[in-house]
């Protein structure tokens, strides 16, 4: 089920980004797999640098697990999501192919055009972007404010300062410790040659 529509999303993503082909030139005729947990898809990489889904039966040279959490973390333009991304393989194809589906942009305005015409795609475009920006600004200051409720009204969780804090006290704590450890084994060491008179 989810396999035909992978394809047909990561073909059209392809057709509108064909500039970034070239990249994957030097890895003409191998295969990698995605693998999206839900379902898996073959891709060749063609002399041209540009990507075709191969059939099931080709054996990959690398596979890149991608975890279904990706795309959303991808959309919040987390710094870590790449991270995500477990390569298996030859790790270079996979790499290549990773920086390549990266730079993959859904030119969402020309799709709409074709149904609604340029101005109205434009404006939902606009439209639509004002409104996930506006959602993301409210969801970064939710997560704020409970944080800082969670932190103040219930101190289980302790705050960043806090914690650094406690992390200096230890550590000069335990430098004492190790001084007066010391002190004592030189003090112990003094009073070891009188006791034997």
């Amino acid at each position: 089920m989810f396999k035909p529509l992978i394809q047909t999303v990561l073909q059209h993503l392809m057709q509108q980004n064909q500039w970034s082909a070239p990249q994957l030139r030097p890895y003409a005729h191998q295969t990698i797999a995605l693998d999206f947990k839900v379902a898996r898809a073959h891709l060749t990489i063609l002399a041209d640098g540009s990507l075709a889904v191969a059939a099931d039966s080709a054996v990959p040279e690398a596979t890149l697990h991608l975890p279904p959490s990706l795309v959303m973390r991808l959309l919040r333009q987390e710094a870590d999501a790449h991270s995500l991304v477990k390569i298996e393989g030859d790790a270079a194809l996979g790499m290549a192919v990773g920086k390549h589906l990266a730079t993959l942009r859904w030119d969402v305005e020309q799709d709409l055009s074709l149904l609604v015409g340029d101005m109205a795609a434009y404006e939902i475009v606009q439209f639509s972007q004002q409104q996930f920006s506006a959602l993301q600004a409210q969801g970064r200051n939710l997560a704020e404010m409970l944080s800082e409720y969670v932190q103040e009204e219930h101190p289980l969780v302790a705050k960043k300062q806090a914690i650094s804090q406690f992390n200096q006290a230890v550590d000069a704590l335990r430098e004492d410790t190790d001084r007066l450890h010391a002190r004592v084994d030189r003090l112990m060491a003094r009073l070891a040659p009188t006791e034997s008179h």
